[in-house]
């Protein structure tokens, strides 16, 4: 009887870490910008702070989970080693894979629309080989697609530093603009603030998806907490940066709703068409939609390595070191969803169940602490961590809820 196969452990610090900053960019900074300022309009940039102060509470508290159980499936065994409760843990899991497979069916849909730009196909086609094209990726195996990933990644932060470099001259009027750009502490200002916080949270998903490649990683435990971390801080950094130059180039009604504010802003600073930002835009959904082929299977994987989901979900390919069944589930899946479903735009939703699922983990973290609060060889940060970040994300979760559905 042949030994079964495993993942293999080939991730360093330098690859997570991009890998996490692929994740967290994604397509949403190219788009949500513009959604964003027509809720908070110049304040934007404080929008975006304030979603990466709410996702930065969270963020510690995957640090410290990813170096206690450094295993795929990360929030379904934390829940379950928190809360003990399987039927919840399972269900968490599952929530996390449907979510990534229908952000991933939604940006796959969304490159059809780049594509137009420079040629036209039938919209099934360019899907199907997307899809399919991405899923072979995927089984490849976790090195060549990181690497691939991190790729794509450096594309896209490319992108961001063209929109900076353009936007350097209206820097020049910061401090003349200063006044209009920071907030007074009316209700009605702190709140389209806050409501636009949470349209910018959805740029800051993603850093809880390198949980998922925690077996795939060199020395999990000391690599991940801080892959996590210095993927939030970076990119928390080139999103306060890029809103402050759209609110500076553009005038806050052009840029409000734009469906490309950053191309727009380009074209506003250059006088040039946006070519080479629609192209890194289009690059910057491919990488999207991998990570989460990625990040779906190897949640399906983990929870089957649990006992949780059937075991040909755990099975990895010997020449690959990737689990092939569960990457052609989730790729058949996405391509399906993508095909004949009427998908629409998922944002707010989407972050509504993360940010329960983060609440969840918070405060599974919160009861772990209590019972072991500093194993060996083990990342740990002060209890009032996960503490703050469950209040944190209820006050913002009832806050949403209060204000109704945003239109």
């Amino acid at each position: 009887m042949t030994e079964q196969a495993h993942l293999k452990r080939s991730l360093s610090l330098t690859l997570v870490t991009f890998y996490g900053i692929g994740t967290i960019l994604g397509a949403g900074i190219y788009v949500l910008i513009g959604e964003v300022a027509a809720t908070s309009g110049v304040f934007a940039p404080f929008s975006f702070l304030v979603a990466s102060f709410l996702a930065m509470f969270t963020a510690f508290s995957y640090a410290e989970l990813s170096s206690r159980f450094p295993q795929s499936a990360g929030e379904a065994i934390y829940i379950q080693e928190g809360l003990q409760r399987r039927t919840l843990s399972i269900l968490t899991g599952l929530a996390v894979v449907v979510v990534g497979m229908i952000s991933s069916a939604t940006i796959s849909k969304g490159f059809v629309g780049y594509l137009n730009i420079f040629m036209q196909m039938p919209d099934w086609i360019v899907i199907t080989m997307l899809v399919f094209t991405l899923g072979i990726i995927a089984i490849w195996g976790i090195s060549e697609s990181v690497i691939i990933a991190t790729i794509l990644t450096l594309l896209e932060i490319g992108g961001l530093l063209l929109v900076l470099w353009v936007a350097l001259p209206s820097f020049s009027t910061l401090p003349d603009r200063l006044p209009e750009l920071v907030p007074s502490f009316e209700y009605s200002v702190w709140q389209g603030i806050l409501l636009g916080g949470f349209l910018a949270f959805y740029a800051f998903i993603g850093f809880e998806d390198m949980v998922n490649v925690a077996e795939e990683v060199k020395q999990p435990s000391k690599t991940l907490p801080v892959a996590i971390v210095m993927a939030l801080v970076i990119t928390a950094i080139l999103y306060f940066l890029v809103s402050i130059a759209a609110v500076l180039v553009l005038p806050i009604n052009d840029l409000a709703g734009n469906e490309a504010p950053l191309a727009q802003v380009y074209e506003h600073a250059t006088g040039s068409r946006p070519v080479v930002i629609s192209l890194i835009s289009m690059f910057a959904v491919i990488n999207g939609a991998l990570i989460q082929i990625i990040m779906a299977s190897r949640i399906l994987y983990g929870m089957s390595r649990q006992g949780w989901l059937p075991s040909q979900l755990g099975d990895v390919n010997a020449v690959t070191r990737t689990p092939l069944k569960a990457t052609v589930l989730v790729t058949v899946v996405i391509l399906v969803l993508a095909l004949w479903l009427p998908i629409v735009t998922l944002a707010k939703l989407t972050s509504l169940i993360t940010l329960i699922i983060f609440s969840a983990v918070n405060l599974s973290l919160w009861i772990i602490k209590l019972r072991q609060p500093a194993p060996e060889n083990v990342r740990t940060f002060p209890l009032w961590i996960p503490i703050a970040g469950f209040f944190v994300t209820i006050v913002f979760i009832l806050f949403q809820l209060s204000v109704g559905d945003m239109t």
